[in-house]
C-alpha cells in the first residue's frame, strides 16, 4: 500500500503531538503513527514533576546558567540561549493557551511553580505529580478536535532512502535524502510504504536498553537505531541519565519517585535515617542528577545495601498535605506497602533519559535532507552532559514547533514521479515465527550488559566487554532478523542492540568523566 503526505510523524509524544499540531495548522497533510496500541502511551505521560516555564522570578540568564552548569559546559550554546529566550512562554502560549491543558495555580490563571535540583529559582510548573499524562492527554485531545490521523499499532521498521530504495539507478549519484518510512501493521502483518516530504522522528529514547530504568517498555532506541542505519549522524550518545530516585519494591517496577519530592524538602538517607547527600556536594539533595545517582549507587556498594531512602515525611516544606500534592506517587506506594507521608521511600538510581541521540540544528533537522528528529530521540545539544531537571518536555514543544514552522517555510516536495520510482518492502522468501522467548531473553542480555558494564559507573575494561558481548550479540540477533516473520518486538531487538552498541562506543571514545557519563579506570 503506498500513501503520500507532506509530513510523517513516528511518534506520539509531546514532540511529535507539537509538531503534527503546528502543520496541521498550517494547512499541510500529516500523519502520526505509534507502535503502542493506546496512543496516551507515551514517555512523556510518566513524567512526574513538571515542565519549564516563565515565571516572574526567573530571568533568560538565570535558566541559561542553570542548564549550561548542570551539562558541564558541553552544551550548544546557541541552542541553549535560545531555547532560554523562547521556549519558557511556550507554556502558557501554547500548552496552556492553545491546547487547553490545566496546570496547577496559585490564583486566577497564575501558574504553581515548584523547585528542582540544580535551578536557581521555582520555575517548574505542573499538575501535581502527573505533569505528562495532562500534558499527553491535552495534546492528544486537541489533535483530534484537528482531525490528524494517529494511526496506532504501526512500528516504523525503516527510514527510505533514495540511494538505497529506488529503482532509478541515477539516484544513487544524488545527496542523500529521506522519502519515507517502511511501516509494520501489526494487525496485518503487511509493510507498507508510506512516502513523505518530511519525515520526523519522535520515537523517545532508550532508557529500556538497562536493566533498571525508570522509562515504559516502549524505550527501545528506535529511532536513533533507524537513523543510524539510514547514515544520520549521531553525537553524545555516552552521555545517559540516570534518575537517582526510582521506586524499589519487588512488584512495581519502573515506578519514578519525582525529583519534585526533592524540591519540597525531601532527603535522601541511608538504612539507618542519616542524611548523607551533603558529603558529595555543597548543593546536597538538591544536586544534578548525575552526581545524586553515583553518590546512592556509592553509599549503597560501601554498606553493601539493596537501596537507599528518600524521606519526604519527615522534611516536607510543602503547603498542601503531602498525599494532595504527589497523589499518584502516594497511591502508587502505597500500593507497595510504603506510606510516604509517614514512610521513608525505599529508592535505586535507574536509567531514565538520554541526552544524546540524532544530531539535530536548531530547527530539528538531521545530517541527512527531509529527516528531522525531535525530542529524546534527537541531541539538540541543550543538554550537554546532563540534563536539568523538567528541560524535557518543553524541548518537545519547543523544538516541535521550529521543526514544523521550517517544513511549512520551505515548501519542499518530492516530484511524483522519483516517490514512484520506490521500491515496496521485499520480505524474505521464507520467514520463521519468532520465538518470544528467545526475543526475551536476548534483550535481558543486552539490558544486563549495559547496567553492568555501561551504567552509572564505567571502566574501561567493563565498556570493552561490553562492545565484545553486544558485537557478538549483533551478529547473531541481525541473523535472526533477516530470517524471522517481523513483528514490533523482533524489531525493538534489533533497534535495542544497534542503540546499544552507539551508547558503548560513544563512551569508549570519550576518556573524560563528565556529567552523567562517569569513568574509572
Amino acid at each position: 500500500m503506498r500513501r503520500v503526505y507532506d509530513a510523517l510523524i513516528a511518534g506520539c509524544g509531546i514532540a511529535g503531538l507539537s509538531c503534527a499540531i503546528r502543520l496541521k495548522e498550517s494547512g499541510l497533510s500529516v500523519v502520526v503513527i505509534t507502535k503502542e496500541d493506546d496512543p496516551l502511551e507515551t514517555n512523556t505521560r510518566y513524567a512526574q514533576g513538571g515542565v519549564v516555564s516563565a515565571c516572574p522570578d526567573d530571568s533568560e540568564g538565570l535558566l541559561r546558567d542553570d542548564i549550561i552548569r548542570a551539562g558541564g559546559g558541553y552544551n550548544r550554546r546557541d541552542a541553549v540561549e535560545l531555547f532560554a529566550r523562547e521556549a519558557p512562554e511556550l507554556v502558557q502560549d501554547f500548552l496552556v493557551g492553545r491546547v487547553g491543558a490545566r496546570l496547577a495555580e496559585t490564583g486566577e490563571g497564575v501558574l504553581h511553580y515548584t523547585g528542582e535540583a540544580a535551578h536557581s529559582v521555582r520555575r517548574v510548573a505542573h499538575d501535581n505529580d502527573r505533569t505528562g499524562k495532562t500534558l499527553q492527554e491535552a495534546l492528544l485531545a486537541r489533535a483530534r478536535d484537528l482531525d490528524i490521523p494517529l494511526l496506532a499499532g504501526r512500528t516504523a521498521v525503516d527510514i527510505i532512502t533514495n540511494d538505497h530504495h529506488s529503482r532509478d539507478a541515477q539516484e544513487v549519484f544524488a545527496d542523500r535524502e529521506v522519502m519515507g518510512l517502511y511501516v509494520l501493521d501489526h494487525a496485518s502483518g503487511a509493510v507498507e510504504t508510506w512516502c513523505a516530504h518530511a519525515v520526523i522522528l519522535a520515537t523517545g529514547g532508550g532508557g529500556n536498553l538497562f536493566h533498571h530504568t525508570t522509562n515504559p517498555p516502549l524505550a527501545t532506541g528506535d529511532g536513533i537505531s533507524m537513523a543510524h542505519r539510514a547514515g544520520a549522524e549521531t553525537i553524545h550518545m555516552e552521555f545517559v541519565q540516570f534518575h537517582p530516585t526510582c521506586f524499589f519494591h519487588s512488584d512495581i517496577k519502573r515506578f519514578l519517585i519525582s525529583e519534585a519530592l526533592r524540591g519540597e524538602g525531601g532527603k535522601i538517607v541511608d538504612h539507618r535515617g542519616v542524611p548523607f547527600m551533603q558529603e558529595y556536594s555543597p548543593l546536597a539533595d538538591l544536586a544534578p542528577r548525575d552526581v545524586v545517582s553515583r553518590a546512592i549507587y556509592d553509599r549503597m556498594a560501601g554498606t553493601g545495601r539493596e537501596c537507599m531512602f528518600l524521606d519526604l515525611a519527615s522534611h516536607y516544606s510543602g503547603r498542601e498535605p503531602i498525599r494532595e500534592r504527589f497523589p499518584t506517587i502516594y497511591e502508587t506506594c502505597l500500593r507497595g506497602g510504603v506510606d510516604i507521608s509517614r514512610d521513608p521511600i525505599p529508592i535505586v538510581p535507574a536509567a531514565h533519559y538520554l541526552c544524546g541521540g540524532v544530531k539535530a540544528d536548531l530547527f530539528g533537522r538531521s545530517s541527512i535532507k527531509n529527516l528531522y528528529a525531535l525530542g529524546e530521540v534527537a541531541c539538540t545539544g541543550i543538554h550537554g552532559a546532563n540534563r536539568l531537571a523538567s528541560t524535557s518536555l518543553l524541548e518537545g514543544v519547543f523544538w516541535g514547533l521550529r521543526a514544523a514552522g521550517h517544513i511549512v517555510s520551505r515548501g519542499y516536495a518530492i516530484e511524483p514521479s522519483r516517490l514512484e520510482t520506490l521500491r515496496d518492502w521485499e520480505a524474505p522468501a521464507s520467514s520463521e515465527e519468532v520465538d518470544p522467548l528467545l526475543v526475551d531473553q536476548d534483550m535481558k542480555l543486552i539490558q544486563l550488559t549495559m547496567w553492568n558494564y555501561a551504567g552509572i559507573i564505567r571502566t574501561e575494561r567493563g565498556l570493552r566487554r561490553a562492545d565484545a558481548d553486544l558485537a557478538y550479540h549483533t551478529h547473531r540477533i541481525m541473523k535472526f532478523y533477516r530470517q524471522a516473520r517481523l513483528n514490533r518486538r523482533i524489531l525493538e531487538l534489533r533497534n535495542a542492540v544497534v542503540s546499544a552498541s552507539l551508547i558503548v562506543k560513544a563512551a569508549l571514545r570519550n576518556k573524560s568523566s563528565a556529567g552523567c557519563h562517569h569513568r574509572r579506570s
